[in-house]
This record gives C-alpha cells, sequence and structure tokens, in this order.
C-alpha cells in the first residue's frame, strides 16, 4: 500500500518542520509540497495542518544523530537555514535516504538530493563567514545595534561568533530578509521574530564617530590601485546598503573634538534592552528556530548548528 501524498502546511520553524517528518512517518504520508502558516498558496494535494510539539521534534532531532550520524544531523539542521528553493522537501528526501542508509548518506556526493543540501549548506556557511566581517554595529543608547540582509537564515551561525566576541555587551543584530533578531546580554541570548524593528536616532557621537570610520576606510586607499570588480569579488555589492563605509550622513552636526559624553538615547531600542527583567531566560524563552528553547550560554541541550 503506497504512502497518501499530502500538503504539510506548519509553523516554518524547524521544530515545526521535524514534526512534520514525524507525522509523515506514523500516518504514512508522503509530502509532496510544504507551506507555512503564513503563505497564502492553496494547494491540489489533501492539505495537512502539523501542529509543533516539543516532545516529537525532540525525538525525531535525537533519531537523526542516531540514524544519520552528528554530521548528517549537523547538515539537515543547517540545511533548514538555507535559502534553498523547496528546502522543507529536499530535506524530507535526504532524512528519508539517510534513516534508510546511515551515516554513509553524507558521502552520497553524487546523488542529486546530498549534492543540493550540501551546496546550499555551503552557500549558508560562506555568507555567514563573510558577515563576520562586514557586520557593522552602531551605538544606540546603551546598546549596540547593527542589521542584515542575508539570503540566508545566518543569525544561528553568527550568534556563536559575536555572543563570545561582546560577552560584556548588550548588542542586538537584526535580519530584515527574514525579520528575526539576535538579542544579547551578558551571559543571555535569544533570537526572536521581529516585524519592525527600529533601533532608534543615532546620537551626535554616534554619528561622529561614523564620519571618522568612513574617513579611515578612504584615507587608507590606494588610489592608484583602485579596482572596482576585484571590490566587487571580495565585498559583493548587496553588503554595502548596511556597511557604514558606504553610507552618508546628511546634515549631520558634529560634536566638538572633546565629544563629550552623551546620555542614553530614548528610542525603541530601549524596549528591546530593558533594565529588568534579562533579554531572556532559559526556562521560560520560546526559540522559534530550534525544538529546544535558546537562552543561556550554559545550554547544553539547545539544537547545534
Amino acid at each position: 500500500m503506497s504512502d497518501t501524498q499530502v500538503c504539510c502546511r506548519y509553523d516554518g520553524s524547524f521544530a515545526g518542520f521535524l514534526c512534520c517528518v514525524f507525522d509523515c512517518y506514523v500516518n504514512h504520508w508522503e509530502p509532496v509540497e510544504f507551506f507555512s502558516d503564513w503563505d497564502e498558496r492553496l494547494s491540489l494535494y489533501p492539505e495537512q495542518t502539523v501542529s509543533t510539539r516539543r516532545a516529537e521534534a525532540l525525538r525525531v532531532y535525537r533519531s537523526l544523530a542516531d540514524r544519520l550520524g552528528p554530521a548528517g544531523q549537523r547538515l539537515a539542521a543547517r540545511g533548514f537555514l538555507t535559502c534553498l528553493e523547496e528546502r522543507e522537501l529536499w530535506l524530507w528526501r535526504f532524512i528519508r535516504k539517510g534513516y534508510r542508509q546511515g551515516p554513509s548518506v553524507v558521502r552520497e556526493l553524487t546523488d542529486p538530493t546530498v549534492d543540493q543540501i550540501l551546496r546550499a549548506v555551503r552557500n549558508l556557511e560562506h555568507e555567514a563567514h563573510s558577515l563576520k566581517g562586514f557586520v557593522r554595529f552602531s551605538q544606540l543608547g546603551e546598546a549596540l545595534v547593527g542589521e542584515i540582509e542575508p539570503k540566508n537564515q545566518v543569525l544561528p551561525l553568527l550568534r556563536p561568533h559575536f555572543c563570545s566576541r561582546y560577552p560584556q555587551e548588550s548588542f542586538a543584530l537584526y535580519d530584515r530578509t527574514h525579520r528575526k533578531i539576535l538579542l544579547h546580554q551578558p551571559a543571555k541570548w535569544a533570537i526572536l521574530p521581529a516585524e519592525d524593528f527600529q533601533g532608534g536616532t543615532p546620537s551626535e557621537q554616534e554619528l561622529y564617530f561614523r564620519r571618522l570610520w568612513r574617513s579611515f576606510y578612504h584615507t587608507i586607499s590606494i588610489q592608484a590601485r583602485y579596482n572596482p570588480k576585484c571590490r566587487m569579488t571580495h565585498m559583493p555589492k548587496r553588503y554595502w546598503t548596511t556597511m557604514t563605509e558606504f553610507q552618508e550622513d546628511s546634515g549631520v552636526s558634529l560634536p566638538p573634538t572633546g565629544h563629550e559624553k552623551t546620555g542614553p538615547q530614548s528610542g525603541p531600542i530601549h524596549k528591546v534592552f530593558p533594565s529588568t527583567p534579562p533579554v531572556s531566560d532559559a526556562s521560560s524563552h520560546r526559540d522559534t528556530d530550534g525544538p529546544i528553547p535558546s537562552g543561556s550560554h550554559r545550554n547544553r541541550s539547545a539544537i547545534q548548528y
């Protein structure tokens, strides 16, 4: 008896996708389409709405390490963060093949499914590596705030880097493309959805240092070696929109040379970083990017990308 072909509709999270895998095996479904809750498309196949359940998501996630090996589990988790077209369908095929074949599935480089996942994950990792150098933070009030426009969902990969680099800082890194934000306070972090994020108005002092950075950037350049094509190869134009050195602040009133200290800015960023309570707590925060809540650097049960 063949499995019933269905369209799975879920909440768009990795935990929700793992619940889709669980329900497909239990109910003998063969998914041919995956739609998130906010996707308004209709399907000609019977639609099955899958709720996200922590226990089932954990069960499937742990089974990936048992059946596909740690490398296969990591590949599946990172594959979900990519911008691969119909990524859920490719991941479903990869997981099903891995359950049958075992850990050696990650070495099947000529298999079309494995090749697609590997290519997408390499693109994700390359973009995350590039953004480690291209992210620009600004001092807005008492927090550092940065924005990015990536193709892939890179925040889970950028989190370990910036949280370890700025362990004592409060900062926010906003993903404009996927409308998610990485929030960090000492020993606590969270990745949350943020539909309309506004960092606040930069102070006179912040605008002054932005101008200093642009001045430094242009001063160290060597005009005789100016090569725009080479620069775009190492620093693609799609990153320029959020980089300080390619922006201009019009109508800037710069402070005097002494640049006295300015007080905290009263803007939306202070609603994100209140004095109390902390950004998140491992016992109460729900992370939409994994089957386990994430909120503390000591939380080893969180999903590992």
